[in-house]
């Protein structure tokens, strides 16, 4: 069965096409549940509500997590709460970037 950090390794290469950053550093994945069966519930945001590769990345976020083997239904949520903010950046990566 598919582990929590399989699906978050998955997501690390799904990329906001205008950072050019994973949505994983970028604190856009809030929650990642595996249920019975290896059933996926991720919950994710952008970084605005009219963010146009919205769209395009929960795509990608819902094909990588589906390629992994052991997955079973794969649900990606997107949610408005909390609302993100550059603080949400890992702290490594907000710090190269100088943050």
């Amino acid at each position: 069965m598919v582990t929590q950090e399989q699906v978050r390794t998955a997501l690390r290469s799904v990329k906001d096409p205008e950072l050019n950053l994973n949505i994983v550093d970028l604190g856009l994945v809030y929650d990642v549940e595996v249920g019975e069966g290896g059933d996926v519930h991720v919950r994710m945001t952008l970084t605005s509500p009219g963010c146009p590769s919205g769209p395009e990345m929960m795509a990608e976020a819902q094909s990588v997590v589906e390629a992994l083997e052991g997955a079973g239904k794969v649900d990606i949520e997107l949610v408005w709460t909390p609302y993100w903010t550059p603080e949400r950046i890992d702290p490594r990566l907000r710090a190269f970037l100088g943050g």
